[in-house]
């Protein structure tokens, strides 16, 4: 399974988001550390889920880190993480 699917799976599972979407932008970091051939090692997570209401944006993102610790701690190098507001025009209009 790719890394992006591995991602997309673990996330849809733990926090049942409203719109997740899951970029790789690996080839933006070519040459840069953690990058290697092949690619998947540097990921953006656009997310909106109810799970994340009313808490800190540490937490937020502490949640999000737990859920891909094995990721973390192997190939994935670099995580940007976009929490969305929930249940804005915008990302209903999107489906996960």
């Amino acid at each position: 399974m790719s890394m992006h699917d591995t991602i997309l799976d673990k996330l849809t599972a733990t926090f049942d988001p409203e719109f997740i979407e899951v970029i790789d932008e690996s080839n933006q970091h070519f040459g840069h550390a953690g990058w290697q051939e092949g690619g998947e090692t540097h990921f953006r997570v656009r997310i909106a889920a109810s799970h994340f209401a009313g808490k800190p944006r540490v937490a937020q993102h502490r949640d999000i880190m737990m859920a891909l610790d094995n990721e973390l701690k192997g190939r994935l190098h670099a995580l940007t993480i976009d929490i969305l507001p929930a249940k804005t025009p915008d990302v209903v209009s999107k489906p996960v």
